[in-house]
């Protein structure tokens, strides 16, 4: 029956699509993100129901799409050249048969992401995008949040709805896109338009930024944590009262401690003492591991070059207080360990020219939207939605590449649609600024043509 349900919801997806085409791009971010083939047993996991979604996309807008005022963002051009320069290191990679595993994925993250501006014309369009987004995510979190109240969580104990830990099913990936996801949510339950905001919206958009903050909790993540902590800073730049802000902070801070479980404390509690964690040493083992390879391969050994790493690091601890303090240090010996950082995943697969690249395309989106937030910050504009969603995407964007410093995540689709989406609100602020300017020389060109 499960499956069935898929089916005919997909099914259903895409039969409204071929009246409005735009949500064949609704159809891919659910499938995309959810992954139903993953959750059904039988019929839809022998079926390419990805690259499906890809080519509806793409036949609707090429023949039912308005195309007149499409426009290219330079940041197109640079996610094409990343995805050629992928290719390029797929063709030579150390690991041939795993790189193409990788590569089936990669390519269309890429051109999708490249693709979407495109359709996105409309602020309507801009938001249905991200509102599906946060849907299709929070179909995990809100699992995740309702198993961490019930039995607390912990470190890869939480289960989200499937076995296999991988996407936005792996603990500290769906942390750092949880915490991500809760400026675009407060964005959608002020200025949204496919919801109006009213007090049901506002209701399960306030229950959705809870159940977010609690994934890092029931999955145990550090990544999560420093997540948490810099999205409380950010949040700094849009509240009004900035003190009272700060005052209400710190006393949930201190109200929720007695309530997280043991596991999550204890894991917490690592950071301090990372040299005595084995999973801290060996990230910094890979990451030294990664730097000396870049040294010798600068343009990257390909997808999953990681697996020839032979790694040895010392964990130290300390056992004993006062004059009986002794300190331990125990040798271990690891190969074939995950970058565990998407800086060090661009520089060990794709050399120093991918990662100049995936940082260039990442930097200019956080800077474009910067340069929107102060535009648009006028709150009584027409347009001040938009200096607000550039806040929210930009806020988003920070806080996913800091759990990025920590989880391999550079070509997850989620950093994509983020990217679209800052595209497609660049161009269409664009489009509105020549509006603007156009229309007055023309109306003075009509009144100098017109007979005396």
């Amino acid at each position: 029956m499960r499956d069935l349900a898929f089916v005919a919801f997909l099914l259903t997806m895409w039969g409204v699509g071929f009246r409005r085409p735009f949500l064949f791009v609704a159809a891919y971010v659910y499938i995309d993100i959810v992954s139903p083939q993953r959750l059904t047993y039988l019929l839809l996991n022998s079926v390419p129901i990805s690259l499906i979604a890809v080519a509806l996309m793409i036949l609707g807008w090429v023949v039912a799409d308005d195309k007149r005022d499409v426009r290219v963002a330079p940041r197109q051009g640079l996610i094409l050249l990343l995805l050629v320069y992928c290719y390029a290191t797929t063709v030579g990679a150390d690991f041939p048969v795993e790189a193409a595993e990788k590569w089936e994925w990669v390519w269309k993250n890429l051109a999708v992401a490249a693709f979407l501006p495109l359709m996105l014309r409309t602020r309507l369009r801009i938001e249905t995008l991200l509102l599906f987004v946060v849907l299709s995510a929070a179909s995990i979190v809100i699992v995740g949040g309702i198993k961490t109240l019930a039995s607390g969580g912990g470190y890869g104990e939480l289960n989200l709805m499937v076995a296999n830990n991988s996407g936005l099913y792996e603990g500290s990936i769906i942390s750092a896109v949880a915490i991500s996801l809760i400026p675009i949510i407060l964005w959608l339950v002020r200025d949204g338009t496919v919801f109006p905001p009213d007090r049901r919206v506002r209701t399960f958009g306030y229950a959705l930024v809870f159940a977010c903050l609690l994934i890092p909790v029931g999955t145990s993540a550090r990544t999560g944590l420093l997540c948490i902590a810099l999205l409380a800073v950010l949040m700094l730049r849009v509240v009004k009262r900035r003190m009272l802000y700060v005052s209400l902070l710190a006393l949930a801070g201190l109200g929720a401690v007695p309530f997280l479980p043991s596991a999550f404390s204890d894991r917490m509690g690592t950071i301090k003492t990372y040299q005595a964690d084995e999973s801290a040493s060996t990230r910094l083992a890979v990451w030294q591991w990664t730097i000396d390879y870049a040294r010798e391969h600068p343009l990257g050994g390909g997808f999953e070059a990681y697996r020839q790493n032979r790694i040895r690091y010392d964990t130290v601890r300390t056992e004993g207080t006062g004059a009986s303090t002794t300190v331990k240090r125990d040798l271990t010996v690891d190969k074939s360990r995950a970058y565990h950082s998407s800086y060090f995943e661009m520089l060990g697969e794709q050399g120093y020219p991918g990662l100049a690249l995936w940082l260039l395309i990442n930097v200019v989106g956080l800077v474009r939207m910067e340069v929107l937030r102060r535009r648009y910050r006028d709150p009584d504009g027409d347009l001040a939605w938009a200096g607000r969603l550039a806040i929210a995407l930009g806020h988003a964007h920070l806080i996913y590449l800091l759990g990025g410093a920590f989880v391999g995540i550079a070509f997850q689709s989620f950093l994509y649609f983020l990217i679209a989406s800052q595209i497609g609100l660049d161009t269409y602020l664009s489009r509105k600024r020549a509006e603007a300017a156009w229309r007055p020389i023309r109306r003075g060109r009509v009144r100098d043509m017109a007979p005396a």
